[in-house]
């Protein structure tokens, strides 16, 4: 008899929280700086056995950005620090191809993964934000296109530059004086479109091979990218429907380029709000929705919509746009569901406000579990990055009463089996080049 399949869980960690109005509750804490906030919550999604924290990023802001965004730590810098302070948990940032070196990104993961046993993950982003370039001293932010060719080009890169060195290269021999095999020591010298790199990394294999990669391509130049490269894909979905056919899409593009399908794993995002019973999760809904501030929400629904939705008569129809260049998956979703139940600019507005354009959740912790169970069985992803509406105790709420819940349904693991980010994701350890071509496998890291 089979075992019955689990889902996987993550954590965006936007620490004002994920609903715009989350910090200005009387209970919630708040302030992507404060470290120590941040700490409690990764150590509470590891008591919740969850697979990993997830920190978004861009590299640009302005005081209208959603308010865990405009003012936050370096993100890699903050996984070094939480590698020291937690054991098991998946530890995952963003970093931009646009606006990085493919070395010093190669190299600040391979010393993550290191230093963290084997935990770490890359949100691979091209860098949604044109302002960003004025950062960089880049005369013009590129376009959509051009920009999944650089990330690609740039995992090639990456990805080469963990190859650098074969798992057993470290030699360390007192007796001989030797240190590190040479022969085993490979230079990528990679000369492409976008990036000229020699190599080889100065640092040996990361633990994982290569850390896991994220993505969450929506258009379908990111589509083929995510289906190509990742391991896990992140999603926006409100429909239950929509999300199946996206996840279908995906493992079907997959297949074509070779891999796996039970390889990728599809995560739409789920915003919960849990209480004891439907009416107090309800209450607490109503309560989040009455700090929601309308100027903040139009402004992330601009951003998501990639276009300025304060132009447009509140009390309209939302309009239809052209595609956006920013946010596809988000425009893209949002778009429909505006269209699917006739909502007007302003409905829009709050229930971006709300959400952030993903799908909200809310009631007691089995009727949560009954809709994450339902959206899982049928087809819709192998887990869901989970959006704590805010921090810690949207996140605790989940942690201590709807996981128990999916536990007792056999639904999600009640230990970690594994050290490393791969294990909990059922993804298998990439070979060595040198030890595909010989045929056999080489011996891991101790």
């Amino acid at each position: 008899m089979s075992e019955q399949r689990q889902m996987h869980l993550g954590v965006l960690l936007l620490a004002a929280g994920n609903v715009v109005s989350g910090w200005r509750l009387p209970e919630a804490q708040a302030g992507s700086q404060n470290f120590p906030l941040v700490q409690d919550v990764a150590r509470t999604a590891e008591r919740g056995k969850l697979d990993f924290v997830f920190f978004a990023d861009a590299v640009n802001t302005f005081p209208g950005m959603h308010p865990s965004m405009v003012l936050r730590l370096e993100p890699l810098t903050l996984l070094g620090a939480l590698t020291q302070c937690t054991s098991h948990i998946g530890l995952a940032a963003t970093a931009s191809t646009t606006y990085t070196e493919p070395y010093n990104l190669a190299r600040m993961l391979a010393s993550l993964d290191h230093l963290s046993g084997g935990r770490v993950a890359w949100n691979v982003v091209s860098g949604a934000f044109a302002e960003a370039a004025a950062n960089f001293g880049t005369a013009k932010h590129p376009p959509h296109e051009e920009r999944y060719a650089i990330a690609e080009e740039f995992v090639q890169v990456a990805k080469g530059l963990w190859d650098s060195w074969e798992e057993d290269a470290l030699v360390m021999d007192k007796a001989s004086g030797k240190y590190v095999d040479a022969d085993k020591v490979h230079v990528l010298g990679h000369e492409g479109k976008f990036f000229q790199v020699k190599g080889p990394l100065n640092i040996t294999r990361p633990p994982q091979g290569y850390p896991v990669l994220l993505q969450a391509g929506a258009s379908d130049t990111g589509c083929h990218f995510a289906a190509s490269v990742a391991d896990v894909v992140f999603t926006v979905q409100q429909s239950k429907d929509a999300a199946i056919a996206f996840a279908r899409r995906l493992y079907d593009l997959a297949r074509g380029y070779g891999r796996d399908p039970s390889h990728l794993k599809v995560m739409p995002g789920i915003c919960p709000i849990v209480g004891s019973t439907e009416a107090e999760a309800k209450a607490k809904l109503a309560e989040l929705g009455a700090l929601v501030d309308p100027v903040y929400a139009m402004k992330v629904l601009s951003e998501r919509m990639g276009h300025d939705m304060s132009v447009f008569p509140l009390d309209g129809p939302v309009p239809t746009l052209p595609p956006s260049s920013i946010m596809q998956g988000h425009a893209i979703t949002l778009a429909e569901t505006a269209a699917r139940q006739n909502m007007t600019v302003r409905e829009l507005r709050d229930f971006v406000g709300m959400s952030m354009g993903h799908k909200l959740v809310c009631g007691s912790p089995e009727q949560v579990a009954d809709e994450l169970e339902e959206w899982f069985r049928d087809g819709a992803g192998d887990g869901f990055n989970l959006l704590p509406p805010y921090f810690p105790g949207g996140l605790e709420n989940f942690v201590d009463h709807v996981v128990p819940v999916l536990q007792r349904r056999g639904l999600f693991r009640t230990e970690y089996t594994g050290r490393t980010l791969r294990e909990h994701l059922g993804i298998p350890r990439p070979e060595h080049p040198a030890a595909r071509k010989a045929g056999n496998a080489l011996p891991e890291p101790a």
